[in-house]
């Protein structure tokens, strides 16, 4: 594990700072890194399609160039500033009590709907390659399901536990959404890169719970099968919505900020309320945790 130095910002106390590490420890492994499968999106080819579909990832080694992954940095940071609006961010402390840039940032979780607000981040979710990409790998066109940017502020941005993305209410169709993961600064083993279970889109829904997020249970998260996916920026984790994912803490003193962009195919339709609880909550299944 890296060294860790404490914050404010994500724990309130001694004894949340002590549970981030020790679920840092016991969830997550760091001696088993994904390997890039295509160079870029356009190099992307049907043995790659089916590749995604048996490992419910696949990962891109440049998706962004770097005056993409600059843009977008810049877009992410003036949404923060209040110089773009129309966006939502999401703080780990009341937003009145945010009196600098440095305590914005470091306070900021997630900025998300930000599409239809800032011109440079509708031109990443709608590039022309990622487009070709999923076409690709749904068998036909995509619209967009979900637009957000994850921020792990250094020395303390929190966990984001194992869970499927189709667990969250927006995403929850009829057919598999597929996020692109989009690294904008290295994300690497100390600062909270993502991990996946290989595999563990095929086991279908399973039911989550509110515990320290909504999330899979700490007892079935195979952790034996954590595959590591250290990304430098404009790479990208494309990967299943049933997929088993999650991110440890960031204890390092390094930014760790990514966009996350989910797709549905353009035939999707959205799973009913029962259809949902049925699937991925234990109300009708009587699953414990």
């Amino acid at each position: 594990m890296p060294e860790e130095k404490k914050t404010l910002y994500a724990y309130e106390n001694e004894d949340e700072w002590e549970l981030a590490q020790s679920v840092a420890s016991r969830l997550y492994r760091y001696d088993r890194l994904a390997q890039a499968s295509a160079a870029s999106l356009e190099e992307i080819t049907e043995a790659h399609v089916k590749q995604f579909w048996e490992q419910g990832y696949l990962v891109v080694e440049q998706a962004l160039i770097e005056s993409e992954v600059r843009s977008s940095l810049e877009a992410i940071m003036d949404i923060l500033s209040g110089a773009s609006t129309g966006a939502k961010i999401q703080f780990v402390k009341p937003r009145s009590e945010l009196r600098t840039m440095e305590e914005i940032e470091l306070a900021a979780r997630k900025v998300s709907d930000y599409i239809e607000h800032e011109p440079r981040l509708h031109a990443i979710a709608h590039h022309p390659s990622i487009a070709a990409a999923l076409e690709k790998l749904f068998g036909e066109k995509a619209k967009v399901a979900q637009d957000q940017a994850i921020l792990k502020p250094p020395t303390g941005g929190a966990e984001k536990p194992w869970h499927q993305d189709m667990a969250y209410g927006p995403l929850a169709f009829d057919k598999s959404v597929i996020g692109f993961w989009i690294a904008l600064d290295p994300a690497e083993l100390d600062n909270g890169c993502m991990h996946v279970i290989p595999c563990s889109h095929r086991e279908g829904a399973v039911p989550h719970y509110a515990e320290r997020d909504w999330q899979l249970c700490d007892a079935a998260v195979q952790v034996e099968r954590d595959v590591a996916v250290p990304l430098k920026p404009g790479g990208l984790l494309i990967f299943s919505g049933l997929l088993h994912h999650g991110t440890p803490p960031n204890f390092s003193a390094k930014r760790r900020r990514a966009l996350q962009i989910h797709y549905a195919p353009v035939s999707a339709k959205k799973l009913t309320p029962q259809e949902y609880k049925r699937m991925f909550t234990n109300e009708m299944t009587g699953a414990e945790c």
